[in-house]
């Protein structure tokens, strides 16, 4: 379910955290092609792109196969360690409350993300994990709203087409008559 490139025209970056927004972008296109959520994830150290993952919950048939923690999977693999302490993350949606957490246990530095997700974003849209009352044993900084417009494009543009797509598959089904 590729997105249109009309809907995601090819972006010049104005910045550095635009030009990692733009990878984690390509990652999220990468999780069309398996018609996952075009949710895309880098981890960046030392002003590099260290590791990229994308949504991957259908084709696993795993509910924590988000980009984010199989990105911190995967950086903590690469560095032999769980502590990410000098790591960024570049994410294209606010990341869920699962996610959040995940990214405070990784000890991340700071988090980057395009698109608010007003439905289940746990960073400022309907919780506020990294600033809980008690505080947690590491302080996540964040950014939001980094190339937001691609970002919530791709997320809306994929919705549209699984409505479309649940809608012919309704008309298509025979009613059932069997009073």
């Amino acid at each position: 379910m590729p997105v249109r490139k009309s809907i995601l025209p090819d972006l010049k970056p104005d910045n550095e955290h635009e030009r990692f927004m733009m990878e984690a972008i390509k990652e999220a296109r990468k999780a069309l092609v398996y018609d996952e959520c075009p949710i895309g994830c880098v981890i960046v150290k030392d002003g590099k792109v260290f590791v990229r993952a994308h949504n991957l919950r259908l084709t696993r048939g795993n509910a924590i196969c988000h980009a984010e923690v199989l990105a911190i999977d995967k950086a903590c693999k690469k560095l032999g360690d769980w502590r990410l302490e000098d790591c960024d993350m570049y994410v294209t949606l606010e990341p869920c409350t699962m996610c959040a957490g995940a990214i405070i246990q990784a000890r991340i530095r700071k988090v980057y993300f395009g698109a608010y997700e007003p439905k289940s974003g746990a960073v400022c849209s309907c919780n506020d994990i990294f600033n809980v009352e008690h505080g947690h044993n590491h302080k996540v900084e964040y950014e939001g709203g980094i190339l937001e417009e691609p970002c919530a494009v791709m997320m809306k543009e994929f919705f549209r087409k699984i409505r479309i797509r649940d809608a012919a598959k309704k008309a298509d089904k025979p009613e059932d008559t069997s009073n």
